[in-house]
């Protein structure tokens, strides 16, 4: 996504891609992260994702911001239904209040629907200090101690290395979370991108895993759009040398044609019908229905900086109402 003229880099979206990888490699992300809960499921039975009954909890406990939450029904290898609750902690500073607010979601979630519940954690946060994982208090001999597993991201990606060799797609989502933390400058971040890219192709994944990770990582590693013409191009070399032409102008459609009309109607107009472009599909994807012809027209509408000022304010919006206040 473009930045304003003083060139400070945009505010990444780690809300979105999160929740997309997760619905998509859901499997893949247990057997990453918790490999002993994945062993412990039977993925001959579909698990299925609670999107409803989450957000019903969600919305009362009103407790601070959530970020990349998921639910999802599993069964045991025993036959054994059980729900897990997946919270992926992005925010840039500890949160003091983390562990309780864990605690009110699992509590919450039981007292509404009586059914077992596992409470993951993933902290992707940058801060090497913040810890989670328990949630404790009491007085007069009466005592409340919960505990759940947790990952830090930093941690697991010490061992380089051994993300790049695995053959789980989920560690490029690792890969592409904590490049985007490293590498804000242009430049840096687009030599990333396309190591990130040619790692995947290198891997031999189906075509509909290539399209679902490359947009997790295009959201996740964005470039100013300055870059765009020289990541397209190195794109199109990875893809002849593979051999194959799995990622389309489909994914990119509304920018290149910003800036296709860019080139014929003057330059400013173009990069205004692309920024609305890429803002109208990252609300689509976080607000899903709520994103109407009203919205779309105001988009459209809109000059530059004020979409610029718009995009900086999808991360922290809880409604859509938020982004164009």
């Amino acid at each position: 996504m473009m930045t304003k003229q003083n060139h400070e880099p945009a505010r990444d979206d780690y809300d979105s891609p999160w929740k997309e990888a997760l619905e998509g490699y859901f499997p893949e992300f247990l057997a990453l992260f918790f490999p002993d809960i994945h062993e412990g499921i039977d993925w001959s039975r579909q698990h299925e994702f609670l999107d409803k009954e989450l957000q019903q909890i969600v919305r009362d406990a009103e407790i601070g911001r959530r970020y990349a939450d998921k639910l999802a029904k599993v069964w045991t290898l025993a036959g054994r239904e059980t729900w897990v609750l997946i919270h992926v902690e992005v925010q840039g500073q500890s949160e003091p209040d983390f562990d309780e607010r864990m605690y009110i979601y699992h509590y919450r979630l039981f007292d509404r629907y009586r059914v077992d519940i596992t409470s993951l954690a993933i902290l992707a946060d940058p801060s090497p200090d913040f810890r989670a994982g328990i949630y404790a208090r009491g007085r007069w001999g009466c005592e409340v101690r919960f505990r759940f597993p947790t990952v830090k991201l930093l941690e697991l990606g010490r061992d380089w290395a051994s993300l790049e060799a695995s053959d789980n797609p989920f560690t490029l989502v690792v890969m592409a979370h904590l490049m985007a933390q490293r590498d804000r400058e242009g430049m840096k971040r687009l030599d990333a991108k396309l190591r990130l890219i040619r790692l995947m192709y290198d891997r031999g994944y189906s075509k509909d895993q290539v399209l679902t990770l490359f947009r997790v990582i295009d959201w996740l590693l964005h470039l100013p759009p300055e870059l765009a013409p020289a990541f397209e191009q190195a794109l199109s070399s990875i893809e002849e040398e593979q051999k194959v032409a799995y990622i389309t102008s489909i994914e990119r459609l509304g920018l290149e044609r910003g800036m296709q009309q860019g080139m014929e109607q003057g330059m400013e107009q173009g990069m205004q019908q692309g920024e609305a472009a890429v803002l109208k599909r990252q609300l689509q994807r976080k607000f899903g229905e709520k994103f109407t012809e009203i919205h779309c027209r105001r988009l459209n509408e809109a000059d530059i900086d004020t979409l610029l000022d718009w995009s900086e304010q999808v991360l922290g919006a809880q409604s859509i109402d938020e982004v164009f206040h």
